[in-house]
């Protein structure tokens, strides 16, 4: 499971997921991309379960990038708790993701494999996402 290895502060502000994704919103490293179409957050379970989707689908064949880390902490409080005494404890983390950002990226593999993978993977996270393809993508690499 990702999760920072140390943090300046255990416990953050919610925040707003406002805005547009400025960076990470092009496909830096692969052919394929999975890009995020609405704010949400990811919990580092979540980004753990597709990037098993997805190497599961493409036999370990291509290269797998996640463009994602999850660095914010999650607090809750313990269940049948009244109200008051102060924020919960860290229970897990999560990644910040705006619209736009590319949250996978894929190579190595055909582009109907890796369509395929990207659903797969689409489906383990929380936010409306879809398959992007780099301009000069080959059209059958492998």
């Amino acid at each position: 499971m990702l999760s920072p290895k140390r943090v300046k502060f255990r416990k953050m502000f919610k925040g707003r997921t406002k805005g547009l994704a400025t960076r990470g919103a092009e496909i830096s490293f692969g052919h394929y991309g999975l890009q995020a179409l609405e704010p949400g957050w990811i919990t580092n379970r979540q980004i753990e379960a597709a990037r098993v989707a997805l190497t599961r689908h493409i036999k370990r064949g291509g290269k797998v990038w996640i463009r994602i880390f999850p660095d914010k902490p999650i607090t809750k409080k313990p269940a049948e708790t009244r109200m008051g005494k102060g924020k919960g404890s860290p229970e897990g983390w999560v990644a910040v993701v705006k619209p736009g950002r590319v949250l996978f990226e894929l190579e190595g593999v055909s582009r109907d494999i890796a369509e395929k993978a990207m659903a797969l993977a689409a489906a383990k996270i929380s936010v409306r996402s879809k398959f992007v393809a780099r301009e000069e993508a080959p059209t059958n690499a492998g």
